[in-house]
């Protein structure tokens, strides 16, 4: 039930992302560093589960469109650190706007108290899952 919910919900986000120019990777970066400002490109790539070099390319793209900054860290020059752009927040806060609503409208299904129980459960499962040392 899980893998086709999944796949519906991305197929559903994709013209969003299109719309936006954004690729699903991109739109991932940009909702990392959202919660967590400023991070090194190994930290992203781990909090992502991402391999560190599949995501340079995304982050250039990012960085390109002037979405998001990669400058030295100062303790680690080897190091980068990532920040957004006001314009990656916009972007960001925009197209997550947009799919929240898609999201809506398939939650809208539900009775209230099946909603509430439905979002509480995907949290515990969400956070049961980041703090998995397997991920």
């Amino acid at each position: 039930m899980v893998v086709p919910l999944g796949r519906a919900l991305m197929a559903a986000e994709q013209p969003v992302l299109d719309a936006h120019g954004l690729s699903m990777w991109g739109y991932v970066v940009l909702s990392a560093l959202g919660e967590t400002p400023l991070r090194t490109q190994g930290a992203l790539a781990a909090a992502i589960n991402a391999d560190k070099t599949r995501i340079i390319p995304v982050l250039d793209d990012l960085e390109s469109r002037h979405l998001l900054v990669r400058r030295p860290d100062p303790e680690d020059r080897r190091a980068r650190l990532l920040s957004l752009t006001p314009g990656g927040r916009r972007l960001r806060d925009a197209v997550r706007k947009e799919i929240q609503r898609g999201e809506e409208v398939w939650l809208g299904q539900l009775a209230d108290l099946d909603r509430e129980c439905f979002l509480r459960s995907l949290r515990t499962l969400a956070d049961a899952i980041r703090r998995s040392p397997d991920r």
